[in-house]
């Protein structure tokens, strides 16, 4: 076979090399700003393979958030700003909620799915802009690891919702894990994403492996963007290190809500 021409996971070189380079600029982003990609993944492979299900798109979004959440794990790991006990706790609530989620998304259409999923990232948008916007650099963000506290029932309760809505939308649930951990448990906006990347490797394996058992992967887009998201992530994680924590928030909140209105605006269910 014409190495020029022939096919790796099934698609050309050109193709394939697209993926990669899509997965970078996702897994770089995505990192930056404590999600693994999905919110990303989603809508493209909405808009590119017409033909998938629902169910498929997200199986094939959440295999590739599990990829980036592990790289930037690693970064993370070796920079000292994940907070392991609340990560543990906060990943074993998310089982019974990603199970549910994975079997759950199999019930949306694909206007639905558009709609819901754009509607919920406009809510997380709205509230992460405004909290930035009016409250500035929160007190919180001097804490050390050693010093911070929580409540460890509250952070176990918002967790089983986000592994939920992480299988249903192929998100991870890293937006709502953010959110909580900056807004309503006190955690530093570093440790917050460090720390939610980390329950983002964890959690998303239950997701991936219900979602494979029920055959949603599609494996040759999945470890094409995977490749990309791997590199992406440590890329993130460094361009993370030397950014404000209200910087990181500001375009958090900017990139979700521009992302959103288009999702919601192409769903069909406005009209």
């Amino acid at each position: 076979m014409d190495g020029a021409t022939g096919l790796i996971l099934g698609m050309s070189w050109g193709v394939l090399l697209g993926f990669i380079v899509l997965g970078i600029g996702v897994g770089a982003f995505g990192t930056l700003i404590g999600a693994g990609g999905g919110l990303i993944f989603v809508p493209v492979f909405l808009y590119l393979f017409t033909d998938w299900s629902p169910a498929m798109v997200v199986g094939t979004s959440l295999t590739i958030v599990m990829f980036n959440a592990m790289s930037a794990s690693t970064a993370f790991i070796k920079q000292k700003k994940i907070l392991y006990s609340a990560a543990i706790w906060f990943t074993l609530a998310t089982i019974p909620g990603s199970y549910l989620g994975a079997v759950a998304s199999e019930g949306f259409d694909i206007s639905m799915l558009k709609f819901w999923f754009g509607l919920f990232l406009l809510c997380m948008s709205t509230f992460i802009g405004y909290k930035n916007w009016t409250k500035g650099q929160r007190k919180e963000e001097s804490l050390q690891l050693h010093e911070l506290t929580y409540s460890k029932t509250i952070g176990c309760l918002i967790s089983v919702v986000v592994g939920f809505i992480s299988s249903v939308f192929g998100i991870g649930g890293g937006l709502i894990h953010v959110a909580a951990l900056v807004y309503i448990l006190g955690f530093p906006t570093h440790v917050a994403t460090a720390t939610s990347q980390f329950i983002l490797f964890l959690s998303t394996i239950t997701g991936v492996v219900t979602h494979y058992s029920l055959g949603h992967i599609q494996w040759n887009i999945a470890i094409a963007c995977g490749i990309g998201a791997v590199i992406g992530a440590q890329l993130g994680a460094a361009i993370a290190k030397r950014l404000k924590a209200t910087s990181i928030l500001m375009v958090f909140s900017l990139g979700v809500g521009i992302l959103a209105l288009r999702l919601i605006w192409t769903s069909g269910m406005l009209w």
